[in-house]
């Protein structure tokens, strides 16, 4: 099996390099970064952008496109609840060819030189009217890292998200969500398709959570600015890992070509007890200078104050990233990355690591996308493994392939 996933990867590489190298520049292109393959929108930090942009109407085009479908009847949709599928994979090659088998750093794209496939999922989406609910339910190696080291029932790793939304129209505007949601801070999502870069950054695997369980508000402030506020019970967990809770703040300011979001967790996060806390702030700048390009800043700080020492454990880092479409099938990504695992809380080594990628995108028709990815990570520690010991680099090729079926986005 794992033969026959590699032999179509490789028969999609060599028509995809082909395709990148020969395309042209054309005028004109979908204003939305990601791609336009994306999975339904489920509050991440991806569709609170949108949601500003729709509010204050910086683009009108894509947004308005984006209602029509959801409200308009289509094969995927029954009784007001829509039905997509996707699933993701990946080939990659590690020239350091390392004894564990493991690409060090990276969260879900983590198993070296092979062919896996990373998940498949179905999302269920009813939008609050006022009551609605959401589920991303699925299998492969992504459900299983969000999930890993928690205390919660195996039959959760099936589970991405899943809440009951409550949107009353007295409320003007403002959205609750009940249940397991994925987090609002870091500049990506869990899907790659709807990130610039096949392989996470080291933000997103190391700085932030993936998700939470809990209760959370968001609510439109005027004609520019989207507010938040969440109780959770932590990081990453349906069952609590104690007895206190987790405060989640969010702000978004949106001018017409930028959007600035700021992103805040505090609470007790270990394990038995409330005692020590661990915040993090989150903060991002968007802009899209043109429908074609588009370019963030990211920044994190963390920091967490271990139970019955004085010690205190804290990580930051710093990712600048831009995209560029080339007509509607093409694009090309760049990523650049520092992160500071001061006291090895995150990574597990006390270091600090850099990152560059670059990708190129074809998207071969509305259900089908690939991207070919070169990376490289070098830490001032050896912590990459190789064939014969360690190293403190570590280069990476990947292709990565996506495929979508559901309403057009």
């Amino acid at each position: 099996m794992r033969h026959g996933c590699t032999l179509i990867i490789a028969a999609w590489l060599i028509l995809c390099v082909p395709c990148l190298v020969s395309a042209q520049k054309a005028l004109g292109t979908t204003a939305n970064p990601a791609s336009s393959t994306q999975a339904l929108p489920a509050l991440s930090q991806s569709e609170l952008l949108a949601r500003i942009a729709q509010l204050q109407q910086a683009s009108p085009a894509p947004p308005a496109a984006t209602a029509t479908v959801a409200s308009a009847p289509t094969p995927y949709t029954f009784g007001g609840t829509t039905f997509s599928a996707m699933a993701e994979g990946y080939a990659d090659y590690n020239p350091n060819s390392p004894a564990t088998g493991l690409n060090g750093l990276q969260n879900f794209d983590y198993l070296a030189n092979t062919a896996q496939l990373s998940f498949a999922k179905v999302t269920i989406d009813h939008p609050a009217a006022p009551v609605g609910f959401h589920f991303d339910i699925g299998a492969g190696q992504t459900f299983r890292e969000i999930h890993y080291g928690n205390r919660d029932p195996h039959w959760f790793d099936h589970f991405e998200q899943g809440y009951v939304s409550f949107k009353p129209k007295a409320l003007g505007g403002i959205e609750v969500d009940a249940g397991e949601f994925v987090t609002w801070a870091g500049s990506e999502v869990i899907e790659s398709n709807s990130n610039w870069d096949v392989t996470h950054s080291l933000l997103f695997a190391w700085a932030i959570p993936y998700d939470h369980t809990g209760v959370r508000m968001l609510a439109p402030i005027g004609s520019h600015i989207t507010a938040g506020v969440a109780v959770v019970n932590g990081w990453n967990n349906v069952y609590p890992v104690n007895r206190g809770k987790t405060l989640g703040l969010t702000f978004a300011y949106a001018w017409k070509k930028a959007t600035w979001t700021s992103n805040y967790y505090g609470g007790p996060e270990n394990s038995g007890t409330t005692q020590g806390w661990r915040n993090l702030y989150d903060t991002e700048v968007l802009v899209n200078p043109s429908s074609a390009f588009s370019y963030y800043v990211n920044y994190d700080y963390g920091r967490n104050q271990a139970y019955g020492t004085t010690a205190v454990q804290y990580w930051t880092g710093l990712a600048g990233a831009a995209r560029h479409a080339i007509g509607k099938r093409y694009a090309v990504a760049g990523r650049l990355e520092w992160f500071d695992d001061a006291t090895g809380i995150s990574t597990g080594t006390a270091q600090a690591v850099k990152e560059a990628t670059i990708t190129g995108e074809y998207k071969a028709n509305k259900w089908l996308l690939s991207r070919v990815e070169f990376r490289d990570d070098w830490s001032n520690q050896p912590f990459f493994s190789t064939s014969t010991g360690m190293s403190r680099n570590q280069p990476t090729l990947l292709l990565g392939l996506v495929a979508y079926l559901g309403p057009d986005h």
